[in-house]
């Protein structure tokens, strides 16, 4: 469920008429919904609520960077799940305690970890043997010792997108079942290392609950097996991956995931930490753009608006299905018609033979499903500046990151002194 309707014809955030900020700010724009990011969360959380110690629920930070979608989650108890230095900082920024915060990522630098430990995160989620080795040297020369859980790879078949899909051996996140119990061992003899737990995380948008199923079943083994080596786990993380409906799709609910997690971790008597991402922002955002052209062609009709892969890269990406509504309800005969960008590629696709009634040129469209890997990957390609972001909360509404200017764009370059003599 979201908070993006239409009203008496015009397409509204919460209730403000999307048509509204349009008018005030130009397009093409994100719009985030407060009471969607809000009720997400808390129908998440409450799915867990017989579990103790209560779980960590530490947001995919990655998902979205928003300050304004961060903090608005921070304030409903959520911690961060980070894969960057400069996520720390963002999450920090946005009122999350370090205590709160889980580090994952395959490429961790020393200066990374060095700033990690300064700042007291809750754990380190480590994906090889040599970044275990490069953590512990970096803790030893800050005279301290780094907070660990190992990220294991089950080899599970997520069934989503090859892209996003993280928990096969092909990929390059975590250690195979197979190493990772002589990895702990290493970590065991190492003196700057506190082991503390077990990590996964198998993919993203999955739309089944057999593939956690799977995995969770061969975590709860291998927490088993750890024990019976006297290697202590205190700590289970279960990542996220929970998909969301973009289009015919049926997710599992929160609750039936839950299910699964009180059947294979409920006895363990370990503190679960969680990192959902678009199944917090996902179905909270939506990204609003303009018809500049529409386009006659020889068997198609193209549908040119403001907005391109450089805002929105998942449809260029993944083949993404984005819901197309209009902003104000049109009674026209739907008809087929291909949503582009216009960005220099054949590529910059929003949608293919998508029945739409004709819209005209100034006519308002919003992709829904946005709120997640939209903003957060998007860049300036063709020299396009980043777009406005807003968020809404009730009738009201705020610029939370404002559009950047071609002087901003253009400034941010610096000509060698060969180029200025």
């Amino acid at each position: 469920m979201d908070y993006f309707r239409h009203a008496q014809g015009e397409y509204c955030a919460e209730d403000v008429p999307v048509s509204r900020i349009a008018a005030e700010i130009g397009t093409p724009f994100y719009c985030y919904s407060t009471a969607t990011l809000t009720r997400h969360y808390r129908v998440f959380e409450e799915s867990f609520k017989s579990l103790q110690p209560k779980p960590k629920i530490c947001y995919a930070v990655k998902a979205n960077g928003s300050l304004a979608v961060i903090a608005t989650l921070a304030r409903l108890g959520a911690g961060a799940d980070v894969v960057s230095m400069g996520e720390i900082m963002l999450a920090q920024a946005a009122g999350v305690q370090p205590r709160d915060i889980v580090f994952s990522g395959v490429g961790k630098t020393a200066e990374e970890m060095s700033f990690a430990l300064k700042e007291g995160i809750f754990q380190f989620n480590v994906e090889s043997e040599p970044e275990l080795r490069l953590l512990d040297e970096v803790a030893r020369g800050m005279g301290t010792r780094a907070p660990v859980a190992v990220r294991v790879n089950p080899d599970v078949a997520a069934g989503t997108h090859a892209k996003i899909s993280t928990g096969g051996k092909e990929t390059k996140f975590g250690v195979g079942m197979a190493e990772a119990l002589p990895l702990y061992r290493v970590a065991a003899d190492l003196k700057n290392i506190s082991l503390q737990g077990v990590s996964v995380h198998i993919g993203s948008q999955l739309t089944s609950l057999a593939p956690f199923a799977e995995a969770f079943a061969l975590v709860r083994d291998f927490v088993l097996q750890l024990r019976k080596e006297g290697i202590p786990v205190h700590t289970v993380d279960l990542g996220g991956g929970l998909g969301v409906p973009y289009g015919r799709e049926e997710p599992p609910l929160p609750a039936a995931y839950a299910e699964i997690v009180q059947r294979t971790m409920a006895d363990l008597g370990v503190q679960l930490v969680f990192e959902p991402g678009r199944v917090l922002a996902g179905n909270a955002g939506i990204l609003v753009t303009r018809v500049i052209y529409v386009k006659r062609g020889q068997g198609r009709t193209f549908v040119v608006v403001d907005a391109g892969m450089n805002d929105l890269l998942r449809p260029t990406l993944y083949e993404a299905y984005h819901e197309i509504v209009p902003v104000v309800e049109s009674k026209g005969t739907p008809e087929a018609v291909d949503v582009v960008g216009p960005v220099c590629e054949t590529g910059d696709i929003f949608a293919e033979g998508r029945k739409l009634p004709l819209p005209r040129a100034g006519d308002l469209l919003a992709l829904r499903t946005a709120g997640a890997y939209g903003a957060s990957m998007a860049s300036t390609y063709n020299a396009r500046p980043m777009i406005a972001e807003v968020m809404v909360n009730g009738k009201e509404y705020a610029v939370v990151r404002p559009r950047q200017t071609y002087e901003e764009l253009i400034g941010a370059g610096r000509l060698p002194g060969w180029l200025t003599a």
